[in-house]
């Protein structure tokens, strides 16, 4: 059986506490016919010459050293451009990959019953910056399994709404997605929503209830940032959430997924408000009055 060429994606920036268990856990798979791209993006810490020593005699791996930093988006367009694999994983560096990570997700695109199939998801463990175990991301029963059912197949109006309800950093996509999509959009910040967001337009998803990856909550990760007055990425967080939105409005067809958006908007509204970030709440604002017009008068 020929097995599918998998690019993990790993991208790097200021890990070097982490990064050394994060390509550990690639290299450790049970799964064989693995492409690595590592991109480190203009680290101020150790992680570039860690990971330069770590695979100074693993000439099969490559490695981009970026001589500035681009950003997330950037970076991994970048990599992209250099994969060989039919299905691609994006991954933080300070992330882990459990064993048969790969191996699962790759089975769940060969067992599924779903056409047109853009990526398949897991679960995973929170874990915090010394590796202790937090939480499971979708919460689980004592044998590990997912209490509430996860949606799958057409999940674009569980994506654009709030709540959790993807686990973005288990997926593994198809490359043909990312191609039809050109990649991510390099005006954000962050980039996993925004694919999510068109991809789920278009094609189907498939979830796999197994616990794939350990995910690393640090103090300057996302989430963090999205609350933080001070951290001036904060503002290009919330700038690129808002295109986001827009872009959402623009892609919705039905009067539930309006509804769905309605949620999304009005947790930014009142996070900005929040912030005094008053440009924002006025967009928002404009954006919510359309929205609830078509609701009202439909499309």
């Amino acid at each position: 059986m020929n097995l599918p060429i998998v690019t993990v994606v790993c991208l790097c920036f200021n890990h070097e506490k982490f990064v050394l268990e994060c390509l550990n856990s690639i290299e450790n798979q049970t799964y064989t016919n693995i492409e690595l791209i590592v991109v480190d993006d203009f680290s101020q810490d150790a992680s570039a010459s860690l990971i330069a020593d770590y695979l100074s005699n693993k000439l099969h791996i490559t490695f981009l050293k970026n001589t500035q930093n681009l950003g997330s988006t950037k970076s991994f367009n970048q990599a992209l451009r250099l994969a060989k694999g039919t299905l691609i994983m994006d991954l933080a560096a300070d992330d882990v990959l459990l064993p048969t990570t790969i191996e699962d997700l790759v089975s769940g695109f060969q067992v599924s019953s779903y056409d047109n199939l853009a990526a398949v998801f897991g679960n995973c463990i929170e874990i915090s910056e010394s590796g202790e175990k937090l939480n499971y991301f979708f919460d689980v029963d004592g044998q590990k399994k997912v209490i509430q059912p996860i949606k799958t197949g057409d999940i674009y109006e569980a994506v654009i709404g709030s709540g959790k309800k993807t686990c973005s950093a288990t997926a593994l996509f198809r490359k043909e997605v990312y191609e039809k999509l050109n990649a991510y959009d390099e005006r954000l910040f962050y980039e996993d929503l925004d694919l999510w967001v068109r991809a789920s337009r278009i094609y189907n998803f498939d979830f796999i209830d197994k616990i794939v990856l350990k995910k690393r909550v640090v103090k300057n990760s996302m989430g963090t940032l999205f609350h933080d007055k001070k951290d001036l990425r904060r503002k290009k967080i919330n700038r690129s959430s808002f295109i986001i939105a827009k872009n959402i409005y623009n892609l919705n067809q039905t009067t539930p997924e309006d509804r769905a958006l309605l949620q999304r908007i009005h947790y930014n509204l009142v996070l900005n408000f929040k912030l005094r970030d008053w440009e924002l709440v006025f967009k928002y604002s404009w954006i919510a009055l359309k929205l609830r017009k078509r609701i009202w008068f439909g499309f």
